[in-house]
This record gives C-alpha cells, structure tokens and sequence, in this order.
C-alpha cells in the first residue's frame, strides 16, 4: 500500500492509499480518483517528503490525535462484543427487537453499512479497522 497526498485542479488537498503507485496511475486515468471536497476528477499527486522516524517504535502512537484513537479502540473493545462479518445483521436484528440490545463492533460492506443508515439503524463507522478476532 502507498500513501499519496493528491491536489485537484481547485486546489484541495487530500490523502489517499492505493495498492500501488500504478493502481493509482490507472485509476487516475481512467477519472476514478475524485477530490474528496469537491469530488473534481481532475487530480495529481502533490510533492510530499515520507515520514519516516527511527526514535520510537513502530507500533507507538507518535502525536495526541494518534494515543487518542488507541484509547478509542481500547474502550471498544473492552466494552463491545465483536461479532465480525455479522456486524449489519446483528444491528439490524437489535433494531427490530430480535436480539438483545448491547454494544458491538465489527465489519461490514459498504452497501450493508449503507442500508442500515438509510433504514434508521442508528450505527456509526470507527475510525480504525477492528483487529482480527476469533467468535
């Protein structure tokens, strides 16, 4: 995976991954990278140094915003059942009252994660990918 921060013709800038830099090359090509505030197709890749730091190890967060979500995940998954690839169907079912309510974590598709937004199913995205885990 690479990281590339990218500029569209309107001036935004933004960051996004990409499997490869020729994942990027050809999904720029073909119009299918769009400027997340403006949604103009019309992007390149902005100059950026790498960041790279040999004073810490890896696995430590480096700044506040950093030691903030690995508390917030912490606390998820102290006090959250994870259930997996069950994410939108364990939600659903406590929606409707066919399975207790209680707090849970997991995956879902995004055409899952969709339905249940526009169903009134009162779920939120975490701003990081749950750490595998067996059920």
């Amino acid at each position: 995976m690479i990281r590339y921060t990218l500029k569209c013709d309107r001036d935004h800038t933004f960051d996004s991954w990409f499997q490869s830099a020729d994942a990027f090359d050809k999904l720029a090509k073909a119009g299918m990278v769009a400027c997340a505030e403006c949604g103009s197709s019309s992007v390149e890749k902005s100059l950026m140094a790498p960041a790279v730091t040999t004073d810490r190890p890896l696995s430590a967060p480096k700044d506040p915003r950093e030691v903030a979500l690995a508390k917030m995940r912490e606390e998820v998954e102290k006090n959250s059942e994870y259930v997996g690839l069950s994410f939108a169907k364990e939600a659903r079912a406590m929606h409707t009252g066919d399975a207790p309510e209680r707090s849970i974590y997991g995956e879902a598709k995004p055409e899952e994660a969709k339905a249940l937004i526009e169903d009134g199913v009162p779920v939120l995205p975490l701003p990081f990918k749950p750490r595998k885990q067996a059920n």
